[in-house]
């Protein structure tokens, strides 16, 4: 008799979406929230999921953070949730979104994610 058995981790993005500021970059964003599990296949048909771990990214300088398993389990099934600071622990930061500018007509510099300079008007 032939068993075709196999175990393969999966990643999942839940339908939720919250407006931040972020802490890292000082920058607007929002947070997205997905699962990763462990499932056991049989035959090619998922049977059994387990590890279940939940995962925060913030879209403006990717950064990720692990999430509270009891908040991502109460996003999965659908409930209105707001994610505060508490139920995040910092897993990587991201890269800062804005960096150094400096005209190079007039010599102005900057951090602002400026698209011309304030003193000359030329574009970066």
């Amino acid at each position: 008799m032939f068993f075709a058995i196999g175990f393969n981790e999966k990643r999942e993005d839940l339908d939720f979406n919250q407006v931040i500021t972020c802490d890292i970059c000082d920058g607007f964003g929002r947070y997205s929230v997905f699962v990763v599990y462990t499932v056991l296949y049989l035959f090619f048909i998922p049977v059994f999921k387990w590890n279940r771990r939940y995962y925060v990214e913030a879209s403006c300088c990717h950064s990720l953070y692990e999430l509270d398993p009891e908040v991502g389990a109460r996003i999965e099934r659908g409930e209105n949730v707001k994610i505060s600071e508490e139920d995040l622990t910092l897993i990587e930061a991201g890269r800062q979104a804005y960096s150094f500018k400096k005209c190079v007509s007039c010599g102005y510099e900057t951090e602002e994610d400026f698209d011309y300079c304030p003193k000359c008007g030329r574009k970066f």
